[in-house]
């Protein structure tokens, strides 16, 4: 494994074998995360984080992460009061950016944004969202949760949501791809099912079971992600798709399964449930900071 001076934007195209590296990497940055120390190995190091998106945990976690390991950040959220607001172009943006950073994480709404960069830069190019195209740290990160508590292999990971904006689920799907006997079972409203172009892709390596109820009877992990209202063409139907799981629900989990969300949550699970020791979404959303160690040392390290 090596993904020094490389750029990270999707999970498509990466090895099993790179994905335990990175497992065993968070492993090694998990005691200096919890205790909250810090390390040297990245000091004199300046990370740029561009988000042109909002995020709240995945922004906090990559600051955080590049501030442990001794190094900087410069970035900014949205792009207000930079000279996006005078029409600079996003490729002259990354251009100057690259002048003063190592290495640049960035949110964008737009699919392939995080590409386009990687074309125009000299630096690493680390994708944190690109539209509803993928989220590469996240799936790492929620692999890396699961492998901690399961085994990847054989294992049932029932998805439901939002299945067609979810960029979430779309990187998660080709991760859990890479292991032995995987089943994926879906449940999304028909308006927002999962691509099919990806389902095509991965068909020969999971099994896929197309749910007709929301059954969460026989999963081993239960990945509930939001609707994202602000992709579709009338947000003002997400209403439409709301699901709820409560402790009802957590009544017919298997007693060793584990609940996950990437967050944020908007009603889709139940405050009351957090106290379940299956819920995992917290214990997910901590993970992503040695996660995201892990990959800044191993890229700019």
């Amino acid at each position: 494994m090596d993904f020094s001076g490389k750029n990270l934007l999707r999970i498509r195209g990466m090895t099993r074998g790179e994905l335990e590296g990175l497992f065993k990497a968070a492993d090694r940055m998990a005691p200096v995360a919890r205790e909250k120390r810090g390390l040297k190995s990245l000091d004199g190091q300046v990370l740029a984080n561009l988000f042109f998106e909002s995020s709240t945990r995945t922004r906090f976690s990559f600051d955080t992460a590049m501030l442990r390991l001794g190094g900087s950040v410069i970035g900014f959220s949205g792009g207000a009061g930079t000279s996006l607001d005078k029409g600079e172009s996003f490729e002259d943006t990354i251009k100057m950016v690259e002048q003063y950073a190592n290495g640049i994480v960035i949110r964008h709404p737009e699919p392939g944004a995080a590409a386009r960069a990687a074309e125009v830069a000299s630096i690493p190019i680390i994708n944190a969202g690109d539209g509803h195209n993928e989220h590469p740290t996240q799936a790492i990160l929620d692999t890396y949760t699961i492998s901690r508590e399961k085994s990847l292999d054989g294992i049932k990971v029932l998805i439901t949501g939002d299945l067609k904006y979810g960029r979430t689920v779309h990187s998660l799907a080709y991760a859990l791809s890479l292991f032995d006997s995987v089943e994926l079972q879906l449940f999304a409203p028909p308006e927002l099912s999962f691509p099919q172009e990806i389902l095509d892709e991965i068909s020969g390596k999971v099994k896929i079971t197309q749910l007709d109820s929301f059954d969460v009877s026989s999963a081993d992990v239960v990945y509930a992600t939001r609707i994202q209202k602000e992709r579709l063409a009338n947000p003002a139907d997400a209403k439409e798709y709301v699901y709820r799981i409560d402790a009802a629900t957590m009544e017919e989990m298997k007693p060793d399964a584990m609940l996950m969300h990437p967050l944020p949550r908007v009603g889709e699970i139940a405050e009351a449930v957090d106290s379940d020791p299956r819920a995992a979404y917290f214990r997910e959303a901590a993970n992503g900071l040695p996660v995201r160690m892990a990959l800044l040392e191993e890229i700019l390290g």
